[in-house]
């Protein structure tokens, strides 16, 4: 994008995780809990998430990722990006101990190449729950909402052209911006995602894709933008409102 964003101030919520958050036993209940056993969990990696719901990690000062645990580095992320949004990554699955505390979290990346996934270390990260998808079909023309599985919101949408096609793929919205002029090209808002065009690689911040609004609704069902995905003003103002941050984002032929 070269036209200047400014951050959209959006809280990402914290996952309890503690069993009977806010509750108070009662003594039966205190003394059956004394005598539980504790809670033991199969060591090694276990997958995280569904169709229904997924999982952020927001990085809290730094954050280094690794090809294995504890091998050598390839990419660093501090707190917030370059847009001065908090990084976030989408958790894929998570390896924990016997005590089922995890250690380390297999996380999809906002960098190139597109999908590119890394581990971090669980203590260098705090994780939020996402309810919501989107699955955008570049042939139909059609993007999807879905919140816990179900469809919410169907709405047609711009595509990339035949030069500059929409990269197909799973990604995930990695931050959510607001222009400075609202009659501009982006309209009221961009939903960036974690993909990136496979052709204007030269571009500001290697050319990322986004699903935002626009000033041309002529546009709307055609392939017509440089790889991002466009939407009606009014559709782009609900998106911006029902997607966080760690959304999956769905990209089909």
């Amino acid at each position: 994008m070269r036209h200047r964003l400014v951050l959209a101030l959006v809280s990402l919520p914290l996952v309890c995780l503690l069993a009977a958050c806010g509750a108070t036993a009662g003594p039966k209940a205190s003394a059956q809990h004394a005598k539980a056993k504790p809670k033991r969990c199969r060591i090694g990696s276990h997958p995280v998430g569904s169709s229904r719901f997924a999982v952020a990690a927001v990085v809290l000062k730094r954050a280094t990722a690794y090809r294995r645990p504890g091998r050598k580095p390839f990419a660093s992320f501090g707190h917030l990006n370059q847009n001065d949004y908090p990084t976030v990554f989408r958790v894929v699955s998570a390896i924990r101990r016997s005590d089922c505390t995890p250690t380390w979290y297999r996380v999809q990346l906002p960098i190139k190449p597109n999908g590119v996934e890394g581990y971090v270390r669980a203590r260098a990260v705090r994780l939020a729950p996402v309810r919501t998808r989107i699955v955008v079909q570049v042939s139909k023309r059609r993007l999807t909402l879905f919140r816990r599985g179900r469809p919410v919101l169907r709405t047609t949408v711009a595509v990339g052209s035949k030069a500059t096609p929409t990269p197909t793929g799973s990604y995930y919205v990695n931050q959510r911006l607001v222009p400075t002029d609202p009659s501009g090209p982006y309209g009221p808002g961009a939903i960036g995602i974690s993909a990136f065009s496979n052709v204007l690689t030269g571009w500001t911040q290697g050319g990322p894709i986004a699903i935002h609004g626009t000033n041309e609704p002529w546009s709307i069902g055609h392939p017509v933008s440089n790889g991002c995905i466009r939407v009606r003003n009014p559709v782009l103002r609900r998106l911006f409102a029902d997607t966080p941050a760690g959304t999956p984002v769905v990209v089909l032929r």
